[in-house]
């Protein structure tokens, strides 16, 4: 009889969350998506030294560019 309580109890704050939307995933896609833009956005990088900032911007973007086209390739390989 406990068990049974315990379950319904459980249901009924699982469907309260879901209604007041606790169980989305958006925090974790935002958080993904802030990392990703401040590792293109070189973040990391010495703010002090420009040409370091923009050096590690251009890489990472054409890192970026060649692992796409080495993506194109392998699927134009596969068909």
């Amino acid at each position: 009889m406990k068990d049974d309580e315990t379950v319904r109890q459980a249901k009924r704050k699982l469907d309260r969350l879901g209604e007041e939307g606790g169980l989305s995933a958006s925090p974790v896609m935002k958080s993904a998506a802030n990392s990703v833009r401040d590792h293109f956005t070189a973040k990391d990088a010495d703010k002090s030294d420009k040409i370091e900032v923009w050096g590690t911007r251009i890489a990472r973007g054409l890192a970026l560019v060649a692992f796409a086209g080495l993506v194109l390739w392998m699927i134009g390989q596969i068909s």
